[in-house]
């Protein structure tokens, strides 16, 4: 009887060894897989690249400086506004009507609070509305706007 138990101690014994080793196996796995994946080789794959579509470059030409203008603001405050068009005008001397510039400068800028035009946000804002008016009223002729003068009371 004496042969049988230590005949199951062995098998005991042996399943044990068995478990020991398949949990230090997995052990290991899982620490090289996360160092597999710690150092970007499991890393998911880069996305395709967004398909470039290529565009004629702008081109940069004349910046026409305008007179600069004021506006009313609210609570009887007012702005000094200076701008200059950037233009596809390669002709340095080329003349340029601001008018409809001066004019989407007036329709955005009127009656705004001062305290919106001191805050950059606001003032990026308004400055992304004019730009957009400006572009579309004289079409590829004007492609940005650059403020030379900013000033409120």
């Amino acid at each position: 009887m004496a042969s049988k138990k230590s005949g199951s101690e062995d098998g005991d014994k042996k399943g044990s060894s068995r478990l020991r080793i398949v949990v230090i196996a997995l052990a290991i796995l899982v620490v090289a897989g996360g160092v597999y994946i710690f150092l970007g080789r499991g890393a998911a794959p880069a996305p395709a690249e967004a398909e470039v579509v290529l565009t004629e470059p702008v081109v940069k030409g004349a910046v026409i400086r305008l007179e600069p203008i004021f506006i009313n603001l609210k609570d009887e405050r007012f702005l000094k506004l200076g701008m200059a068009l950037q233009t596809t005008l390669v002709d340095k001397d080329a003349e340029l009507d601001g008018s409809m510039a001066l004019d989407a400068a007036i329709e955005v800028f009127s009656d705004q609070d001062i305290a919106q035009l001191v805050g950059g946000t606001g003032r990026s804002e308004l400055k992304e509305q004019l730009i957009e008016l400006v572009t579309e009223s004289y079409g590829p002729q004007v492609t940005d706007i650059y403020f030379t003068e900013f000033v409120m009371q």
